[in-house]
């Protein structure tokens, strides 16, 4: 018997159809598409435990057409599986956008993963990816990094290629690179270049090619370059300044230091104690022990503790012009304004009586510091 017979209204009204019994507690099937992922993503071998603890710790916000691929990668056997291959799967069968392809390349590099680089230059010539000039920098900088110039030159021709226009952003990261191989003379064609095409050097710009100067040891060039840069009201950071204290510091030309040290303060920087410690340093590889000391005269005036760094070389200088007594009023001014006379400092003094033949005077002298704390 038909079920529709069974049903009393519909003998007297043929066209009357009973609605369909809904059941409130059962949901209808959703269809996410995570099953196609599913599919994709499933490995051909058994995990390493390694591997599964790379995988447990993916971000658990992180999209499932990320983590799909990520599982991949984690996995990857070069011997077994072509990357390129791979990756155009996923992009053919997950339509990644720009923000999938930022997220896989974040958690790759958080991880180190080895095939991070060559993910980056996959993405770069995808279309979904939508590679501008900022992406190529970061790619040009990672390979400075490495010291791996053909292949940042390499990145940048295809740049060029692709029709991308150099901005200053990227010709400074050419400009750092360069530096830090050693490469002064493609260094400066670059930092040329940027006057060629009528861009404004900024506070970057000058300091990388400082930097330049000072790692190629051409330091009047640097500070030439400095005081080009204050005269358009352009400071480099403070950690070029101190490169450049330093490497006239360690020549122990004191002149050059002092016009640095009073260079960084035209930059409304305030020295600390390390900053003042390459000046005293450069006093005293110079002979300038006297110069030295009111170097540490005026930062107790201003209120700076003379650090450990700068009470030992004081006392190095005065071993060397064997000034004794001077040594040892030095020493007790700095115990009387708190400063603790480190082992090392000890150390020094007592060889240096060693040599003097005065041991025992040192141990006097050693109660003496200890009665002072």
């Amino acid at each position: 018997m038909n079920s529709l017979s069974s049903c009393p209204l519909c003998n007297f009204y043929p066209n009357f159809r009973p609605k369909p019994i809904i059941r409130r507690d059962v949901r209808p099937p959703i269809c996410t598409g995570e099953e196609t992922n599913l599919k994709w993503t499933n490995l051909k071998r058994n995990l390493t435990p390694e591997e599964r603890m790379a995988i447990s710790r993916l971000p658990k916000m992180m999209a499932n057409r990320c983590k799909a691929l990520m599982k991949k990668l984690i996995c990857f056997n070069s011997q077994d599986e072509n990357l390129h291959l791979l990756l155009a799967a996923w992009v053919k069968t997950m339509k990644p956008t720009r923000a999938d392809w930022l997220a896989v390349l974040k958690e790759m590099k958080k991880i180190e993963h080895p095939l991070y680089i060559e993910v980056y230059e996959y993405a770069l010539l995808e279309d979904t990816f939508e590679a501008n000039v900022r992406d190529y920098t970061k790619l040009i900088h990672t390979f400075g990094k490495q010291n791996n110039l053909h292949r940042a030159e390499g990145t940048l021709d295809n740049m060029k290629r692709r029709g991308f226009i150099l901005d200053l952003v990227t010709l400074t990261t050419l400009i750092d690179m360069y530096s830090k191989a050693g490469d002064l003379k493609h260094a400066k064609e670059i930092f040329d270049e940027i006057k060629l095409l009528g861009i404004d050097y900024d506070k970057r710009a000058y300091g990388s090619m400082v930097m330049a100067y000072i790692r190629a040891d051409m330091l009047e060039e640097a500070e030439s370059l400095i005081k080009e840069s204050e005269a358009r009201e352009i400071y480099t950071g403070t950690e070029v300044y101190k490169a450049l204290l330093r490497a006239y510091s360690n020549k122990g030309d004191s002149k050059g230091a002092q016009r640095v040290f009073d260079s960084i303060q035209y930059a409304r920087v305030v020295p600390d104690s390390r900053i003042c410690a390459l000046l005293v340093n450069a006093y005293c590889l110079a002979g300038q022990t006297s110069e030295a000391r009111c170097v540490i005269e005026n930062m107790r005036r201003a209120g700076l503790r003379p650090c450990e760094r700068c009470v030992t070389l004081i006392i190095d200088a005065y071993e060397k012009d064997n000034s004794l007594d001077k040594a040892l009023d030095f020493l007790i001014e700095m115990e009387k304004d708190g400063i603790a006379i480190s082992q090392d400092i000890l150390g020094v003094l007592q060889g240096w009586f060693d040599k003097i033949g005065v041991k025992e005077e040192m141990d006097e002298i050693l109660k003496e510091v200890s009665r002072l704390r």
